[in-house]
């Protein structure tokens, strides 16, 4: 079953969608997802713009490759890359680690999400949604987190590769322009506005 989620630069789960089959398509479930709705019609950040250079823009989201890139959804770029192509897809890795780790401490502090849960398929979203929930007032309480659970958790789930998803790459109108005025942001160190 997935889990997609929307985690702030703090690490904490602030959107979640899960139910869908693991054989569903990444960009399938976000797209049918009330985030996506939210997101492209604009109310899921109202009023909030930030300025690029001269490019005025939406805060954004960041995705991996699997998802579409669209004026509020950065993602790395693919194929033969120039240098600050690569350097935008560091940078963008970088932000990136906040949501791994956030996974990897919801996954090692209920290392039960990594087996075969026994209960109905009803009941599966609202287990996952829980665990969510409590891994933020955990986090936001300054509940211990052993580093050792992470050991064990990545030692569990090495046999556990996720399904290969292809790339996608239609791009939303916009979507390139932005992405090219965080490059150019991000090769000449200009702050953002």
């Amino acid at each position: 079953m997935v889990l997609q989620a929307l985690v702030d630069h703090k690490g904490h789960f602030t959107n979640i969608n899960v139910g869908w089959p693991g054989k569903v398509h990444d960009a399938c479930i976000f797209r049918n997802s009330g985030l996506f709705e939210q997101l492209q019609e604009g109310t899921y950040f109202p009023d909030q713009k930030i300025t690029v250079g001269d490019v005025e823009m939406p805060v954004v989201i960041l995705g991996d490759p699997a998802y579409p890139l669209m004026p509020w959804l950065m993602k790395p770029y693919t194929g033969s890359l120039d240098s600050s192509q690569e350097l935008f897809n560091y940078r963008l890795s970088k932000c990136r680690t906040v949501v791994e780790c956030a996974f990897g401490c919801l996954k090692a502090r209920w290392r039960s999400l990594l087996t075969w849960l026994d209960l109905s398929k009803t009941n599966i979203p609202i287990v996952i949604a829980a665990c969510c929930v409590r891994r933020n007032i955990c986090e936001s309480k300054g509940e211990t987190f052993m580093a050792g659970w992470e050991v064990e958790t990545n030692r569990l789930t090495v046999d556990c590769a996720q399904p290969d998803t292809k790339a996608v790459r239609r791009a939303q109108w916009g979507a390139l322009h932005i992405t090219e005025a965080l490059k150019t942001s991000f090769m000449t160190g200009q702050a953002i506005v």
